[in-house]
């Protein structure tokens, strides 16, 4: 979700209901389904006969909700849900959402999954003028702008606010009369719409959790899109024209459920497209093909139907074990992968192994996962990943702001390849992906931001480009030329 102010950035699922009696267990209910996009922190907030009244707290769901009296103070007819993933110096009570401001003449619930090129600025800007912050996270930046609109409604009071803030976000807001839902106008970060059989709206961050409250598919939120639903019902409106649909492309590599489907592209399908495509671009001579539980598991089935080679569960993961890629810390990192992975040696001894991955970040996990598949007896690893390589920050709401981290920014394919310990390294092409993904759209990169792998990013970066720019310059590489070799 949102980024510390001093901190990196994050990657939060946000959920909400209006119009329906049992919003908050269901809210509670739709967060489990989400529950893959945060799991240092969680909270909801209910709208009931005494207010707007919220349950949060640090750590899984499971962890923040651990009596029932904590989930039944929240019932009512609405409610507002969030979980969050933080990392290092931001985990901190404050900044758990959703976040509940009480004014004079009303209480605001507010939760976002994102980040705001220019919060920063816009935050100096705001404690210059007597703006007093009660956490470090960006998303108290929209409230304060809203709180200082001088429009006649709530609605054109937040559009205005909408309007100031840069960057990737899918903010929602609670009050005692309405909900409310927007999107960047780039549709960085997915949000839908669905509609309960028993009467109730609900807004959230994908489409599996809709389908796991059993509410009924409407649509995809548009880029600059803002809505407004009370008891008369769903208004849409655009804050803003000024839209290109650039979805994070990592939602469809990474980050998003198999059984979503984002903007009429479902994850799972994708994926076996992009290990197809993979295999076409990478092939090689093996004897099995294997996937990194569990976002590789689809393109690792792709790979497998296009070289026409076995499909093997050379790897098998704990369920129990949170995703190293956004675990807060290194050290974390390394020693949960020992701990959620292991190799089965009675599949992979002896074998030619393509092993499937989605991504190389930190090559942490990799390194690992070749050593398992080498202990279990491996003859060969062939490492092929799905994704082109992650060379650049991400500056809308992912864990990747330095390019320190990044090791395709700091080694060549061969230089990787020997660091890894595998017999041979390839990635996916931008304009594989770009086509493998297959959105329906004109939108430049087929609607996708591959910023990360090319360094095109498709907004101004604000508070950010002069550190990337000096970034650059100390790498002697060219802002305005930048692209993925």
């Amino acid at each position: 979700m949102p980024h510390e102010i001093k901190g990196l950035n994050e990657e939060c699922g946000v959920f909400g209901i209006w119009g329906n009696p049992n919003a908050a267990e269901l809210t509670h209910l739709g967060l489990h389904t989400l529950q893959h996009r945060g799991q240092e922190g969680a909270g909801i907030v209910g709208l009931t006969d005494h207010g707007l009244v919220r349950h949060h707290g640090l750590g899984l769901l499971s962890e923040v909700f651990t009596k029932p009296m904590q989930l039944a103070a929240l019932h009512g007819s609405a409610a507002l849900g969030h979980v969050r993933y933080s990392t290092a110096g931001g985990r901190v009570l404050e900044n758990i959402q959703p976040l509940l401001f009480r004014f004079s003449d009303e209480a605001i619930a507010l939760a976002h999954n994102g980040n705001l090129t220019n919060a920063i600025s816009l935050r100096r800007k705001l404690e210059d003028n007597g703006a007093i912050f009660q956490s470090t996270s960006d998303t108290e930046v929209l409230m304060h702008l809203v709180r200082r609109s001088k429009q006649p409604t709530f609605a054109a009071q937040l559009k205005e606010a909408l309007n100031k803030v840069h960057g990737g976000f899918a903010f929602m807001l609670l009050t005692e009369h309405a909900m409310y839902a927007a999107s960047d106008p780039n549709g960085f970060r997915p949000l839908v719409i669905g509609a309960l059989p028993d009467g109730g709206t609900v807004i959230c961050s994908e489409t599996a959790a809709l389908n796991a409250i059993g509410a009924k598919f409407v649509r995809d939120v548009q880029p600059g899109e803002m809505l407004t639903v009370d008891d008369a019902g769903l208004h849409a409106e655009q804050y803003t024209t000024d839209t290109q649909l650039s979805v994070c492309s990592m939602e469809f590599i990474y980050f998003a459920r198999p059984d979503s489907n984002i903007f009429g592209v479902n994850v799972h399908e994708a994926r076996v497209r992009l290990g197809e495509q993979l295999a076409r671009e990478q092939p090689v001579d093996a004897d099995i093909v294997c996937g990194v539980p569990n976002s590789s598991l689809s393109a690792a089935i792709g790979y497998a139907r296009a070289s026409n080679l076995p499909y093997e569960m050379g790897l098998v993961k704990s369920q129990y074990v949170a995703r190293t890629f956004i675990q807060p810390t290194q050290e974390l990192r390394e020693r949960s992968v020992r701990m959620k992975l292991s190799a089965i040696p009675d599949v992979v001894r002896g074998k030619k192994v393509v092993l499937v991955d989605d991504s190389i970040v930190r090559g942490t996990t990799s390194m690992q996962i070749v050593k398992l598949l080498r202990q279990a007896g491996a003859k060969e690893v062939h490492l092929r990943i799905s994704s082109p390589p992650l060379r650049f920050p991400c500056f809308y709401g992912i864990d990747i702001q330095s390019m320190d981290e990044l090791m395709a920014a700091n080694h060549s394919v061969a230089e990787m390849r020997e660091l890894l310990d595998v017999d041979s390294l390839g990635f996916l092409s931008v304009s594989g992906l770009e086509e493998s993904v297959g959105l329906k759209t004109t939108a430049p990169h087929g609607g996708l931001c591959t910023a990360y792998f090319t360094g095109d990013y498709p907004t101004p970066l604000d508070d950010y480009a002069a550190g990337f720019a000096k970034e650059m310059a100390c790498r002697k590489i060219d802002v305005s030329e930048v692209s993925a070799p």
